[in-house]
């Protein structure tokens, strides 16, 4: 059988993020922007104990070309919002940056569906520091398309 094989990248879908919390804006801006360039909505924790500098860009994303809806914005405590999110059937990964009891919470909650996740520890590594290609990697999937030909 002869054929080709195409491999197609597609965005995720919604995505789950959780903001570090040291630099809120910085790491709000630095988790979110490749998500949403790739085409994924996304629904985010900002910091926990500064959330306003997200909520006040909330407006500007308001009045701005972004589409309603893509960027969602939910404050509350980040362990107990990252678990949900992982546990949530309609979200479809999970980007969550924070403590390593959070990290183990998340991916724990995520194998019952299978869930695409991604965690880095708050002091581990400075989010707004990750390889640009990395970030926009974690931002997509594959899709394979294999197209018969000949006889």
């Amino acid at each position: 059988m002869r054929g080709a094989a195409l491999a197609v990248p597609e965005p995720i879908g919604v995505m789950g993020v959780a903001c570090p919390m040291r630099r809120p804006l910085l790491g709000f801006v630095s988790l979110v922007g490749p998500l949403v360039s790739m085409g994924n909505t996304v629904v985010v924790l900002p910091s926990e104990r500064q959330p306003l500098a997200a909520t006040d860009l909330y407006q500007v994303l308001d009045t701005s070309d972004v589409p309603p809806g893509v960027i969602n914005i939910v404050t509350g405590s980040r362990e107990s919002l990252s678990k949900v999110l992982a546990e949530h059937d309609d979200v479809d990964a999970v980007w969550y940056v924070g403590t390593a009891d959070g990290r183990r919470e998340v991916e724990a909650a995520s194998i019952g569906n299978m869930k695409r996740t991604w965690t880095h520890l708050e002091g581990e590594t400075a989010v707004e520091e990750l390889p640009t290609d990395e970030t926009l990697r974690q931002a997509i999937q594959i899709k394979n398309i294999w197209i018969p030909w000949g006889a």
